[in-house]
């Protein structure tokens, strides 16, 4: 039988950071090693396991060879395996802390990411939270290779490899510019904005699920602009140039220019759409993602639940 390689865990944190800043220098810098450190370790590394990890460009600084684009997403999961590990083997009193990095859908990052970085600075001091921001599909491939520990979202295709825990639904309604002849309805059928153009919020999954309730209503719409930007949809709204379909509903009327939309639910019955915290089903959560996942439980909780 071959004899394995003895790799430490030195090296493999030494080996994700250089892959994620692309940068031997950078990485030792953050780690507040000599780069000849990083370099050495890499390099011994590399020949432990017989293959190339980065191609090395004088100019350039670093990419990752095919071999080392495979072992990142790896050894992320395994440095977090092993730090909640070590979490738990240090007792309650000092699981929370650390770095965790998680994703948030980038609609719901003002709702939920000031929020919880402030719940997290009271309740857990000592615990530092990295967010990604991403869209569905971003959000898919960040959990697959580990780039965060977990997710939070809308549940947009995430793959049958994903665990999910359900915090809320969440409602579409309509979106009109104050004074619409429909803004002051109580609700409103999706048949009556069949003559009126329409704003869509263009992400991916978004779209589909937004022309799906337009086609469960029968309309055809006639998209008048497109934008991947929440707050850029409400403002095109706000200024009279079409509806929109969206499912957040900030706490105030207006958009960033001073103008003011209306919120209207929808009177047919259409989809709402799951809010999950989603992570890897084959890698154990850390203490530090549990605790972080609570927080985002409750706060969802308050914004999408109780108040609607």
């Amino acid at each position: 039988m071959a004899r394995r390689p003895e790799i430490t865990l030195a090296q493999l944190r030494y080996f994700v950071l250089a892959a994620e800043k692309l940068s031997m220098t950078e990485a030792a810098r953050e780690l507040y090693v000599a780069q000849s450190a990083v370099s050495a370790a890499i390099a011994q590394l590399e020949t432990q396991i017989g293959v190339q990890l980065f191609v090395r460009h004088r100019s350039k600084g670093l990419a990752l060879a095919p071999a080392g684009v495979q072992l990142l997403g790896d050894a992320r999961a395994l440095l977090v395996g092993i730090d909640g590990a070590l979490d738990a083997a240090r007792g309650v009193d000092n699981q929370v802390r650390g770095p965790v990095r998680i994703g948030c859908f980038v609609t719901l990052a003002p709702f939920l990411v000031p929020a919880l970085l402030a719940r997290a600075q009271e309740r857990h001091p000592g615990l530092q939270i990295l967010v990604e921001e991403v869209d569905a599909e971003q959000a898919r491939e960040a959990l697959r290779s580990g780039r965060v520990e977990m997710h939070v979202g809308y549940d947009f295709a995430l793959g049958g490899e994903v665990e999910r825990e359900v915090v809320a639904g969440v409602p579409a309604h309509v979106v009109l510019p104050a004074g619409h002849p429909l803004a002051d309805h109580g609700t409103i059928h999706l048949a009556e904005l069949a003559d009126e153009g329409f704003i869509l919020l263009d992400l991916p999954f978004s779209r589909d699920y937004f022309l799906g309730i337009l086609a469960l209503g029968g309309i055809s719409p006639e998209i008048r602009h497109r934008s991947g930007t929440y707050e850029t949809v409400r403002a095109l709204v706000a200024n009279g140039q079409g509806f929109a379909l969206l499912n957040q509903r900030p706490r105030h009327d207006l958009t960033h220019d001073g103008r003011r939309v209306v919120t209207v639910p929808i009177e047919d019955p259409v989809p709402e759409l799951a809010l999950v915290i989603a992570s890897l089903s084959a890698v154990r959560r850390s203490a530090r993602a549990q605790a972080v996942a609570f927080m985002l439980a409750e706060i969802a909780d308050e914004i999408f639940v109780e108040h609607g």
